[in-house]
């Protein structure tokens, strides 16, 4: 088994130590800070394989965090763990940047499986080039979709899903294939997220075309089009 380095933001000190201990009896190099912006400084200063950040943190709160991180160009793979256990918190902490989400209680075993999970899945999906089909264009860069009515600005989560429908235009793809692109083939993400965000990136699609359209395969999954 191989090391991860990983970093640990958690502000209740015994949960902190407790999740420290776990992850060290697995074999891993932890460092676990207890505030915010110590956990921005650690998570910004690179060579961390993963990071697991509370919501609730005083200074600076988790998605603030990971907001100012992402902004700052900071890739490392995160795992947002909260009580929050709602949908919206839960889109709210991906959308923010998160690669997973745990929802407070939690067993030391899922917390493992997920972080085994993405240390294995590759840190992006493309190069950052410009990518096209008909009358539309995604700059995963920019996170921009551009079209002959306009151009918005989309969420990381929502560029790697477009991106994943226009690398295979007019081809049926599986719900399981989205998955393993998006999330990562071990992710532990609730099969309505997909659904949810299928529904934002056709509401972004509609605002800069008329043309391109994502279709429901009804047990199957979803396909781009040109209408």
């Amino acid at each position: 088994m191989s090391k991860t380095k990983i970093l640990v933001v958690e502000d209740d000190k015994n949960l902190g130590e407790l999740i420290k201990e776990g992850l060290e009896s697995d074999g891993h190099e932890i460092t676990l800070c207890n505030d915010g912006e110590e956990g921005l400084y650690y998570l910004s200063s690179g060579g961390y394989e993963v990071a697991v950040l509370d919501r609730m943190l005083p200074s600076l709160d988790g998605v603030s965090l990971l907001q100012k991180a992402r902004g700052a160009g900071v890739t490392t793979p995160v795992i947002l763990v909260t009580a929050l256990g709602q949908i919206n918190d839960r889109i709210d902490g991906l959308d923010a940047g998160a690669d997973d989400y745990l929802v407070k209680p939690f067993e030391m075993s899922e917390l493992l499986a997920r972080i085994r999970a993405l240390a294995r899945r590759p840190r992006d999906i493309s190069g950052g080039e410009e990518l096209r089909f008909a009358d539309v264009s995604l700059s995963s860069m920019t996170l921009l979709i551009k079209g002959p009515r306009g151009r918005c600005e989309i969420s990381k989560k929502e560029s790697e899903l477009l991106e994943t429908l226009l690398r295979n235009p007019e081809k049926p793809l599986s719900r399981a294939f989205i998955y393993a692109r998006v999330w990562g083939a071990d992710s532990f993400v609730e099969d309505s997220s997909l659904d949810i965000y299928i529904h934002y990136v056709r509401r972004h699609l509609a605002a800069v075309s008329d043309r391109v359209k994502i279709k429901t395969l009804r047990g199957v999954g979803y396909m781009l089009e040109d209408a």
